[in-house]
């Protein structure tokens, strides 16, 4: 067993924990990992606020990077001393999703680690006062070290700087995932984006590098569309001003090709349904609460041949398309450094999901070994 700092969480209204856990060895196809830098995404956030279930205690974190320390017996992908970036969907290739290509909706996984909490095998590597502790989507990268399966240390290239490629690992892929692979967004059509947090961010830069001809970008922080304009937005809509559908419909007056709503809430899922014209695919990229429903007009959604799609992870092939993400910023096609707003110790986790829940930040990052840097 190894003593490691981890930031635990206990149960919903409880504070987040920065404590000592006990990590224990890898086991066959799992790999330890030095976390270099974790980013704090909504998701974690749900779990805090009780808006998803999970087994407690758990050491948050879903997105992250660092360097390979020891590998378990049948690893044959990445090797020690290997720079990687996390996968929050280790994939198992035997399930019938793995098969046919969509590794994002592996069965196992979201059976197994996302519902159990643990690893492949059903049991988790970490411990709490002799009490078992469970993992966070099979990363829990708020820690110093991470014992995670083989196919969730995707290997990247080693002079790319691991604190900002950590973000590649969730916003970056679901975002340009969901404009490039699951609503396959053609040049010249015409794109709206709900929400610029890190998610939202990546999928106008998908957008923009998709080559589609006007990209809106939609928020009610000025300062994050500014950044969004950087980024490739055309245009900006401020949801402080007026009506966000009226205003897009101002800006587009025969309807959007593709609206992205990377926030996830109920109100901008039926902003993007509503905001679409003839032939439009509204696409849900940001995750809501559990159990939550949205309302539209079908006949409308019929006479329009228009669509509502879903977008897991931006529908990627992690072994693919996260060093292909990599290699695309370090060519500069891809700007990681623009969306992200701090860098913390890992003692600030708390403070730093609050500041993501007060909706003024983008992608914070946390730094459990900053001599990895």
């Amino acid at each position: 067993m190894t003593t490691i700092s981890a930031a635990v969480f206990h149960g919903a209204g409880q504070p987040i924990d920065v404590r000592s856990v006990e990590l224990a060895p890898p086991g066959p196809h799992e790999v330890e990992v030095a976390i270099a830098a974790a980013g704090v995404c909504h998701s974690d956030l749900h779990l805090v606020r009780g808006e998803w279930e999970h087994r407690t205690p758990v050491v948050l974190g879903h997105e992250g990077s660092g360097v390979i320390t020891s590998i378990g017996a049948g690893v044959t992908d990445v090797a020690v001393g290997d720079h990687v970036v996390l996968s929050w969907v280790p994939s198992c290739g035997e399930c019938r999703y793995c098969k046919l290509g969509r590794v994002a909706q592996c069965k196992t996984s979201q059976e197994v680690i996302a519902a159990g909490g643990t690893l492949f095998d059903g049991t988790p590597r970490l411990s709490l006062d002799g009490e078992n502790c469970f993992h966070y989507l099979g990363v829990s990268s708020y820690a110093e070290r991470a014992i995670v399966p083989e196919s969730g240390a995707i290997k990247v290239r080693s002079d790319a700087p691991l604190d900002v490629i950590a973000i590649v690992g969730c916003a970056v892929a679901t975002g340009v995932g969901a404009v490039k692979s699951t609503a396959q967004v053609p040049a010249g059509a015409t794109v709206a984006v709900i929400g610029c947090g890190g998610v939202g961010l990546s999928c106008i830069q998908g957008a923009r590098m998709v080559g589609a001809s006007r990209i809106v970008a939609v928020d009610l922080v000025p300062a994050k569309l500014d950044v969004a304009a950087q980024l490739g937005a055309t245009d900006v809509v401020d949801g402080r001003s007026g009506d966000v559908v009226e205003q897009l419909a101002e800006l587009v007056p025969e309807g959007l090709d593709f609206v992205f709503d990377a926030i996830g809430a109920i109100a901008t899922t039926q902003q993007a349904i509503a905001a679409l014209g003839i032939g439009g695919a509204a696409v849900v990229v940001g995750l809501p609460p559990a159990g939550q429903a949205a309302r539209f007009d079908p006949l409308c959604l019929a006479e329009a041949e228009q669509r509502i799609l879903g977008s897991n992870y931006g529908s990627c092939v992690p072994h693919r398309d996260i060093p292909d993400l990599v290699d695309r910023y370090m060519t500069g096609e891809l700007d990681l450094d623009a969306m992200i707003s701090a860098r913390r110790p890992l003692s600030e986790a708390g403070a730093a999901l609050d500041d993501l829940a007060s909706g003024s930040v983008l992608r914070q990052l946390l730094l459990p070994n900053p001599g990895l840097l």
